[in-house]
């Protein structure tokens, strides 16, 4: 990194990245994920126990029980965990990007409201169905996440006649009110237990879920985030401002279009697979931008992982704090999320910009 000095102070200038410099980074923070998911298999009600078992360690050999509660059920749920927690970080990264507002967030733009409808009508209807051995309620919840945000797009694109961000935001916030209300509908005339069924959605739960659903989604999602980093470089200049980026060519219509549809995607993914899981669509990129910088060809993949890894922890936190209970994952999430970025931004505030 170079060094200016005016007036006696030091200006950093940005460092160049490189291919050798991004895949080191993304090696470290691969390494990290992969620490901490190895780690967060083993926690729980006597940890060190079965983990001398496996390790051949003492007279305690790991038994059939320990083997299905390690590999059967701990082991893909840290799995979905990170699926879920990688497409919300990358979701949160381009649409604070594509709409140059901090504050967007997968749920602004109506997510939240499009899925839990869905969710509701599957639930108040009594649907039944699988498909690919996944719940009928996940397939209602993607359609209507993926839908909503489409409709979001449409009333604040074209209905504005230039998709400015105010209109988008707006769009969504009176979208997320509409479906707000039937949703409260919806719930006063179900029954006590579709009552319950819902509001353990809408808080976020990682339920198991068998192998196909995780294949398919970790390909899905995994796809999405390739397109996504394929169009980071032009998603920079993006970011300096719709105006300079079309006098440098850039055609912000298509880009937009490219990393909403992307992020929508991928983001109605994770809403149908797990239900609503707030702040990591926020903090992590914010986080991620404070500590590594703006350049979204290192910040979308370097979301993605530690997206990954924020909820393996705030998971491993939900099933373990309390040994009679398990927490919805979403609350760990919204109780850990404020203060981490307090933290963050008080400590990096100084260092960054928007644009750097």
């Amino acid at each position: 990194m170079r060094n200016c000095y005016t007036n006696k102070e030091t200006i950093k200038m940005p460092e160049y990245l490189t291919i050798r410099n991004l895949l080191f980074k993304l090696f470290v923070c691969a390494a990290i994920l992969l620490i901490i998911a190895a780690v967060c298999v083993f926690v729980g009600p006597d940890m060190l126990v079965r983990l001398k078992g496996l390790l051949g360690i003492g007279q305690h050999t790991i038994s059939k029980v320990d083997y299905q509660i390690l590999f059967q059920i701990r082991l893909p749920r840290i799995l979905l965990a990170a699926i879920v927690g990688a497409a919300l970080a990358c979701s949160g990264v381009t649409l604070q990007a594509i709409l140059r507002n901090p504050l967007a967030d997968p749920y602004i733009l109506g997510i939240s409201s499009g899925a839990a409808l869905g969710v509701v009508i599957a639930i108040t209807c009594g649907v039944s169905f699988t498909l690919w051995g996944s719940s009928a309620r996940a397939l209602f919840g993607f359609c209507g996440a993926f839908g909503t945000v489409w409709l979001v797009w449409f009333i604040g694109h074209f209905g504005s006649g230039g998709g400015a961000t105010t209109s988008l935001l707006l769009a969504g916030v009176v979208i997320n009110a509409l479906f707000s209300a039937v949703i409260m509908f919806l719930t006063s005339i179900a029954t006590s237990e579709q009552v319950k069924d819902t509001a353990i959605w809408l808080m976020g739960n990682l339920t198991d879920k068998n192998t196909t659903t995780l294949v398919l989604s970790l390909c899905c999602i995994t796809g999405g985030i390739i397109v996504l980093s394929a169009v980071a470089q032009k998603m920079n200049v993006v970011a300096l401002g719709w105006a300079d980026a079309k006098s440098l060519g850039v055609n912000v219509k298509t880009i937009k279009l490219v990393a909403f549809a992307a992020s929508a995607f991928i983001t109605a993914i994770a809403v149908s697979l797990t239900g609503l899981i707030g702040f990591v669509g926020l903090i992590v990129p914010h986080a991620c931008r404070l500590i590594f910088g703006p350049d979204h060809r290192q910040l979308i993949p370097i979301s993605a992982i530690f997206g990954a890894a924020f909820l393996v922890i705030a998971d491993t936190i939900a099933r373990s704090a309390f040994s009679t209970a398990e927490l919805p994952v979403g609350v760990i999430t919204a109780i850990a999320g404020g203060p981490f970025f307090l933290v963050l931004l008080a400590r990096y505030s100084r260092k960054v910009s928007w644009v750097r």
